[in-house]
């Protein structure tokens, strides 16, 4: 949300009108042509007069994105950690449901002021459910009915499934009552939404 606009996009001789869409590891564009730039290819990126510009191994990549030039431009040469985009401060009271990979419970861990596994515990700050399929979306109207005030539920999912997409997810928390406010990179592999309880519902 946020990171996907419509733009012109000028490749050597080519332009085209498209979507642009800024993930966390690359910038893709669908339009006349298709473009994926991984950040790791990029040997120079620079935001002028509205223009984001890509110098790559191909050549030079030029994106019409206005006034979103140079926040993009500042994302893509300081990115966010992961900890930074889903809000984990220190202190954080944090449940997690499913499976995770050792990397995220390592990130996590330093900070958080206490982590429970497979219950949301009272006063939780956020809750993280891992869902492969659309069986383990089960598991949210349960984490539903124990979500008090401000407490986040992020439900992370694979990219590129058909067995889970987002519109399932999204289906998912809205069922219950919830309302998806975010979504970010999770890993090169998955992507996470937040879930909050709405404001007139707290």
């Amino acid at each position: 949300m946020g990171n996907e606009v419509k733009c012109t996009v000028r490749v050597g001789k080519d332009v085209s009108e498209g979507t642009v869409l800024l993930e966390t590891s690359e910038i893709l564009f669908r339009g006349g042509f298709r473009l994926k730039i991984p950040f790791a290819s990029i040997k120079s990126v620079k935001a002028v007069d509205g223009e984001l510009r890509f110098e790559t191994a191909d050549g030079l990549a030029v994106f019409e994105l206005g006034p979103r030039a140079e926040k993009w431009c500042e994302k893509i040469l300081h990115p966010k950690s992961r900890i930074e985009k889903i809000g984990v401060k220190p202190g954080a009271k944090i449940s997690v449901f499913g499976n995770f990979a050792a990397d995220f419970f390592e990130e996590v861990k330093p900070l958080a002021g206490s982590l429970t596994r497979d219950k949301v515990r009272a006063e939780c700050d956020l809750v993280f459910l891992a869902a492969d399929s659309l069986k383990g979306l089960s598991a949210v109207a349960k984490i539903r009915k124990s979500m008090k005030g401000a407490t986040g539920l992020w439900i992370v999912y694979p990219k590129g499934q058909e067995s889970i997409t987002e519109n399932d997810v999204i289906a998912a928390g809205r069922k219950t009552g919830l309302k998806d406010v975010k979504v970010v990179g999770f890993s090169r592999t998955h992507t996470a939404l937040k879930f909050v309880v709405p404001l007139d519902r707290r």
